[in-house]
């Protein structure tokens, strides 16, 4: 089962699209796959994919109302 996309981003249900933005660049650039250790680098692939879906539907206030009201079946 997929994670809570807020939970990924660490922000509120109530957050403003500056504060996800805020919140995704500095977990982008703690996670990027060019920033970390060759033995890292799967991992941060992994985590920095799940960051990047997450801010996709959250920075977009249509998917982001459809993801509200139905959860990941809503995307």
């Amino acid at each position: 089962m997929k994670r809570d996309d807020y939970e990924i981003l660490g922000v509120s249900k109530d957050a403003s699209v500056q504060q996800i933005k805020k919140k995704y660049s500095s977990l982008a650039l703690k996670y990027h796959p060019d920033g970390v250790p060759e033995e890292k680098k799967k991992e941060s692939e992994e985590k920095f994919k799940e960051i990047s879906e997450a801010y996709g539907v959250l920075s977009d206030s249509q998917k982001r109302q459809m993801y509200d009201q139905y959860g990941h079946a809503g995307i």
